[in-house]
């Protein structure tokens, strides 16, 4: 405890680290304000009723941050950004010059990256918009509007998509960790009071066993994300002896960190909006073209889309190859053996260079086994458990619950880090 009233009193000792709290605690409230501001001409009553008889479109909410509730001008959340940056990195693994510049051209490249990242996610904003506008005027949730009104809908949740993207590369930059995982994570919670109170007015006392299995696995899955994003597999590297003069440099041992886990909620949050994207395709079809034979495939590939079987199974494959996708993208362990050599270390039984990478790739692909198993099986669980209890928010908490824990984490380190910083 003591330790931790300490931590707490260095953070708003440093002026820096403060600074970067409140920046980041100011665009999270920006954001929240931005989520409460609806686009004209909305049927509350119907769009109540839409929500509560759609699961799909709760998850979705759930994605965009909670914008989509009360459908907000920010209702996209950065679902077009994320989905632009999972196109961009797939380019990586497609295309030399996109790997080169990702991986290799430091800083620079990695902005140029992320620039055309941000290009990307503007006609995909425009495109989702469009998608939404018709299916909520199909659903009578918005009124009939007109084409003026219709470009103006689209323009303005365009807009909002854009602005929410540059909100959370602000985060990322002048504040506290992950600026689109920070926005995901505060609707998450401004929907927690709502969702403990409803549970509470609704309480059934002859479900409590349920309640009890609920509580329980939320513990559960909470300890084993936290033990598994903290579990590392530890190389041995040992540093060679030089000499310069009359000092002799190097000869000292120490270790190259491999997390289990080296994706953190990146694989989630991408299988989301692989498996999102489709299904919001479909309800616009389904909504918008009348052709019998388009109509009964439709209903075929959602009625799909909806088995809660199909679901897990896709689910779980999406977020399993994510994190080894993910972990390829941002560890490269060829790049590691080449920092090894030119620093003169190496590992010990080990020949440098190539052999080097061999190794270090042989152990990174075993525990990101371990990792992407156990992240996959984390996420099919609340599906799992929803069939059992047949609570269908049950689905949606527990995706919600893995994203609020790693960004917890995620946070916790980069002030740690921080407060390490100034002590050197």
């Amino acid at each position: 405890m003591q330790s931790f009233t300490q931590k707490i009193k260095l953070v708003f000792q440093d002026s820096t680290l403060r600074s970067r709290i409140f920046f980041t605690l100011g665009a999270l409230v920006l954001f929240r304000a931005l989520a409460s501001i609806p686009i004209p001409g909305i049927d509350a009553a119907k769009l109540a009723a839409f929500f509560s008889n759609n699961q799909f479109f709760g998850l979705l909410n759930v994605f965009s941050g909670g914008g989509l509730s009360n459908l907000s001008i920010v209702m996209l959340g950065v679902g077009p950004y994320i989905t632009a940056s999972i196109i961009m990195q797939l380019l990586t693994m497609m295309s030399d010059k996109m790997k080169k510049m990702y991986q290799e051209e430091g800083e620079l490249g990695r902005k140029k990256f992320s620039q055309y990242s941000r290009l990307l996610a503007v006609p995909l904003s425009v495109l989702q918009a469009y998608f939404f506008v018709i299916l909520l005027e199909k659903q009578a949730i918005l009124g009939a509007l007109s084409s003026f009104d219709f470009a103006i809908n689209v323009v303005v949740i365009t807009a909002g998509s854009i602005l929410l993207m540059w909100i959370g590369e602000l985060i990322t930059e002048f504040g506290i960790g992950n600026g689109v995982s920070l926005i995901i994570f505060s609707g998450i919670v401004a929907s927690l009071p709502l969702n403990i109170s409803q549970a509470l007015f609704s309480y059934d006392q002859s479900q409590l066993p349920i309640y009890i299995l609920f509580f329980v696995s939320a513990i559960a899955i909470i300890y084993a994300v936290v033990f598994i994003t903290e579990a590392e597999r530890p190389i041995p590297v040992t540093y060679a002896k030089r000499v310069r003069g009359n000092r002799v440099y190097g000869g000292i041992s120490t270790y190259l960190p491999l997390r289990l886990n080296q994706a953190g909620v990146i694989p989630i949050i991408f299988a989301l909006s692989i498996l999102l994207f489709p299904q919001l395709i479909l309800n616009f079809i389904k909504t918008s073209v009348s052709n019998p034979t388009i109509q009964s495939i439709t209903d075929t590939l959602l009625s799909l889309l909806s088995n809660g079987l199909f679901y897990g199974i896709l689910y779980f494959l999406f977020v399993f190859i994510f994190t080894y996708f993910y972990t390829a993208v941002t560890f490269d362990p060829h790049q590691i053996a080449e920092n090894l050599q030119k620093s003169g270390a190496f590992i010990p039984g080990v020949r440098p260079g190539q052999s080097t990478s061999d190794y270090i790739g042989k152990i990174l692909t075993r525990i990101t086994l371990v990792g992407a198993t156990f992240l996959g099986f984390v996420a099919v669980l609340p599906l799992i458990m929803k069939e059992i209890t047949n609570i269908s928010s049950v689905a949606i908490g527990g995706t919600a619950l893995l994203i609020v824990v790693s960004v917890v984490i995620d946070i916790v380190k980069k002030v740690d880090a921080q407060i390490s910083m100034r002590e050197y």
